[in-house]
């Protein structure tokens, strides 16, 4: 290690990069926690009121403090769409081809968009799960190699020399480990919630084409 270079300034940035590292994944943990739950709500409030209307019409008219959440933006979409496309059909190449289909690209649009909202923030999780334990170890062996400098400078390899620091070099491994536990148990909780609105979605864009084209459509 260059001399000009401090080890123990070395050591607390990479302590204090572990603490940065912490506060990041406990603030993406309870900020996708809130996510998901204020998109489950909306969604089950959304969901029963939009199957409980006795046609089309009915659901495009449900008040707009019901109309919230990711399956309301794909429905609002697709109200859209239908509306459009009696006005504009054959005249934009967008409305050219099946009209199911056409919908069915236009809703798919919208859910990918929403499930990319709701990955957002598990790279940040993964990659501070991946790389927490390597700071930590880092840290550790710059601490091992300041502590073996220090105690050939004192010229004792006595226990109670040794063992104190070595020991604390070992401190900035265990705390990588419990940045990184936290972080890959969140993101693999978060992305099988993922999975699930995604297929919730994906259910629900099949019901809304399903009732578009069974159902006589008013403006």
């Amino acid at each position: 290690m260059p001399d000009h270079i401090a080890p123990q300034l070395i050591i607390d940035g990479t302590l204090y990069t572990l603490l940065v590292f912490s506060v990041l994944t406990w603030t993406m943990i309870l900020f996708k926690l809130w996510q998901f739950s204020k998109n489950s709500y909306y969604n089950r409030r959304y969901k029963d009121a939009f199957w409980d209307a006795t046609d089309l019409v009915g659901a495009k008219q449900l008040p707009e403090t019901i109309v919230r959440g990711p399956l309301a933006r794909v429905a609002k979409k697709g109200f859209l769409w239908l509306q459009d496309s009696k006005q504009l059909s054959g005249k934009h190449l967008k409305y050219l081809g099946t009209q199911e289909e056409l919908l069915s690209q236009t809703l798919l649009g919208v859910m990918q968009y929403e499930v990319r909202s709701m990955e957002s923030g598990l790279t940040l999780l993964a990659s501070i799960g991946s790389t927490a334990p390597f700071v930590g170890l880092f840290g550790t062996v710059l601490g091992i190699m300041h502590a073996m400098h220090e105690i050939t400078a004192s010229g004792s390899t006595s226990l109670d020399v040794v063992a104190g620091p070595i020991g604390d070099a070992l401190v900035a491994t265990a705390i990588g480990i419990a940045v990184a536990v936290p972080a890959v148990l969140a993101y693999n909780f978060l992305l099988r919630h993922v999975k699930q609105h995604r297929t919730e979605l994906e259910n629900f864009m099949v019901g809304f084409i399903h009732v578009a084209f069974t159902s006589n459509v008013k403006d």
